[in-house]
């Protein structure tokens, strides 16, 4: 089948004379895109909504889109040649320039933005093929929300509004908050509460100052406030505040924006909402949805109740094997099995609950596999800055962020040639949890299609969230002080898995239980020999299982069963596998524990 493209994030025909057969951004295009750019920041910049774009109408009707099993090829069963470009991303001191360029961001109550009023330049970028394809019935018809649509009003001057119901900020009953937070790179508990620490507050009419506060700086220089109480705590877009989509999209651009044009982004619930939201969005009942083998257990209860078909990819200790999903795929007997599957979901870096991290080269040759076969990725990542040297090895220095940031993994949705990879991040692993905030990256087609989503199933996460991690992360630390806290909060980390190594090899039996080494994430995946138990032959995996976690309750300590964790439910495990985690326990109580663990098994295998 042909592929389509779509116009670039501004969601409207480009004029005739600047089309062309290749679907890319020339310098004409992008002079006409940045204009557009401008004049939606201008309306922004002066109090209120922009036009909320209705792209419904663009919505390929599910009766047209043909599905996989009718536009698919046969596949050679080998992995492709990689074609995926090499990672390109901005540096701190260009998003500081475009910063100061900027000016001010005046954005009110309800005002719509999207990543196209924050990203820098698209000279020469592809445009993302359409995936109406992959999409459900269910979300190609889900239309623009009217009233949030009627917010583009409130940008007239002398506007008297009945329409929408926002609520007075008068009647708010919080007029402050006040926060006492580290000063990087001083993250320790006792540093914040000591000298080293800083307190901030949040007013509910600071943004409403025309100037800045000379005791209030900000990781910017002095700048007036831009968010505050009366704007947060009111309704806002489904995408959140215009200021946290500016801090996601730039962040997005320091770490790897992907390789095409026309790509946005979308704040979130937190992952598992978000998750949910991508299956309704590509999974309808009946369709198959490939992931690793053990995958996040939360992930596997969010789509069985969708009637979504999981089909497990074996794995080894880097993740998930490309030439086994290839295999699976291009020996799939559709009038026997059903519709293809077209939808990967897969944790890449520190997976839960294997801690098993996907190299560049592994992920690259899973792209390939996906482009072949016409599937469509979720790529989950909340550990992501979590990646970890050998215990003994020198980590990137504290104070060199743009080193740290050239040493990660390329992500999926930098590599992203198609438009066919969903990127979730999260602030719940490396901020607070309770935060319930995270945020989607994709191609505009699909970010449009998430957005209609959570206009009427969440309508974008919390204020009180979106305004405390604003003043925090944007308005105090900046990008650069942010990227120190994931750097302290990986080598803290580190420490703790090191901890809980070094327990392992001083208690565990070798002979019975072994692991690979986690190489980001919170999780430690132990392999138990259940060949070897004296009961073997008489008793399953699932029964010897289930003894040893009776035993280890019984010890005082709780370790999660690996089949909790098994993609494909209804096979019996042929492996014993307990993932225990060194998130949040002391290092003494972690030596502890997995002295217990050493006990159980010792115990159930007479040793």
């Amino acid at each position: 089948m042909r592929s389509a493209f779509r116009a670039h994030a501004v969601h409207r025909a480009l004029p005739l004379q600047l089309r062309s057969s290749s679907p890319t951004v020339t310098s004409a295009t992008c002079l006409v895109l940045r204009r557009e750019q401008a004049t939606k920041l201008s309306r922004i910049r002066h109090g209120g909504s922009h036009q909320s774009r209705d792209l419904h109408s663009e919505a390929v009707n599910a009766s047209t889109a043909a599905p996989a099993s009718h536009i698919a090829h046969q596949h050679e069963p080998t992995v492709a040649a990689i074609t995926t470009p090499p990672r390109h991303r901005v540096t701190l001191a260009e998003i500081r320039e475009r910063r100061a360029k900027a000016g001010r961001l005046i954005a009110g109550t309800a005002a719509a933005s999207d990543a196209d009023m924050f990203k820098g330049p698209a000279t020469g970028k592809p445009l993302a093929k359409r995936m109406d394809h992959h999409l459900t019935k269910e979300s190609t018809l889900r239309a623009p929300c009217k009233l949030k649509q009627a917010a583009k009003h409130l940008k007239q001057p002398g506007l008297i509004s009945l329409g929408g119901g926002l609520p007075c900020p008068e009647y708010f009953p919080i007029s402050s908050l006040s926060l006492r937070v580290p000063t990087p790179p001083h993250f320790s508990e006792s540093d914040t509460l000591g000298p080293r620490g800083m307190d901030i507050t949040i007013e509910k009419y600071e943004a409403s100052r025309p100037t800045p506060l000379p005791e209030r700086p900000t990781a910017w220089g002095p700048k007036p406030a831009e968010y505050d109480l009366s704007i947060a705590l009111n309704y806002s877009q489904a995408t959140g505040s215009a200021q946290m989509t500016r801090f996601v999209t730039e962040h997005v651009e320091l770490i790897g924006a992907p390789p095409y044009a026309d790509w946005g982004v979308c704040l979130t619930v937190g992952s598992t909402g978000a998750l949910e939201q991508a299956l309704r969005m590509f999974c309808a009942e009946g369709d198959g949805l490939l992931t690793d083998e053990y995958s996040f257990s939360t992930a596997l209860e969010t789509a069985v109740p969708l009637g979504v078909n999981i089909v497990g990819v074996p794995m080894d200790a880097e993740g998930l094997l490309p030439e086994e999903m290839d295999r699976i795929l291009s020996e799939w007997d559709v009038r026997r099995q059903g519709r293809k599957p077209h939808v990967l979901y897969t944790v890449p870096t520190g997976q839960n609950p294997t801690g098993a991290t996907q190299g560049e080269k592994r992920r690259r040759e899973i792209y390939e596999v996906c482009r072949r076969h016409d599937v469509f990725i979720i790529e989950d990542e909340p550990y992501y800055y979590l990646q970890m040297a050998k215990p003994g090895e020198e980590s990137v220095r504290e104070a060199d962020v743009e080193e740290f940031l050239d040493g990660l993994i390329p992500t999926y949705i930098s590599m992203d040639v198609d438009g066919r990879v969903l990127r979730m991040d999260s602030f719940s692993k490396v901020v607070v949890p309770g935060s319930r905030m995270g945020w989607v990256t994709a191609s505009n087609q699909i970010i449009e299609r998430f957005i209609r989503h959570a206009e009427v199933a969440n309508q974008g996460p919390s204020g009180f969230s979106q305004v405390i991690l604003h003043k925090l992360l944007d308005e105090t630390w900046g990008h650069e002080g942010y990227f120190k806290w994931l750097m302290n909060l990986r080598g803290e980390y580190t420490k703790r898995r090191d901890v809980m190594v070094a327990a392992c090899e001083a208690f565990l039996p070798k002979e019975i239980v072994s692991w690979d080494l986690p190489m980001a994430g919170m999780f430690h995946w132990l392999k138990v020999n259940h060949e070897k138990h004296p009961l073997a032959k008489k008793k399953s995996v699932l029964e010897l299982e289930e003894e040893i976690f009776k035993s280890c309750i019984a010890k005082g300590v709780l370790v999660a069963c690996g089949s909790w964790f098994r993609a494909e439910h209804h096979t019996a495990p042929s492996q014993l596998f307990f993932r225990t985690t060194f998130a949040a326990a002391t290092p003494e109580n972690m030596r502890e524990a997995i002295r217990r663990f050493g006990e159980a098994i010792k115990e159930s295998f007479k040793l």
